[in-house]
């Protein structure tokens, strides 16, 4: 399944770039990353899921994330698409459109910073589905 991020705003040269790009590069072609402007309407897609990143949202485990997206998988979603807002969050449709609510615990974080948070959150849920050690849960 494809996952791709969308992102208002550019992130640049950046920390958070670098960390956002590693876990991208890591994934070998299954997660994309998509920039839009503060004020561009989101892009529309056919099918899919729409996971959008929200205060309020569910705050799921990294094995909690991994089993959703396993489902979805098994399901026959071919995509998956995250979207993450500007500071300002995202207005009342946006939410209501989504079929998850995805927050990262109570904190306020920094749109640039919740996009390298996902990135490697991404990647973790991908290893979990793989077997891969790299997620060592207790």
């Amino acid at each position: 399944m494809k996952l791709t991020i969308i992102a208002r705003g550019r992130i640049g040269a950046s920390p958070e770039a670098d960390i956002v790009e590693r876990y991208r590069a890591r994934m070998r072609g299954e997660m994309a990353i998509i920039e839009i402007g503060d004020t561009a309407p989101w892009p529309r897609f056919e099918g899919g899921r729409t996971v959008v990143l929200d205060e309020t949202g569910r705050d799921l485990s990294s094995e909690g994330l991994a089993d959703r997206l396993r489902g979805w998988r098994d399901d026959g979603v071919r995509e998956t698409r995250f979207l993450v807002g500007a500071a300002d969050g995202h207005d009342v449709a946006t939410r209501a459109g989504a079929d998850l609510l995805l927050g990262f615990g109570k904190a306020t974080w920094p749109h640039m910073l919740v996009r390298a948070m996902l990135a490697e959150q991404l990647y973790r849920a991908g290893t979990i589905l793989a077997g891969h050690p790299y997620h060592r849960a207790g």
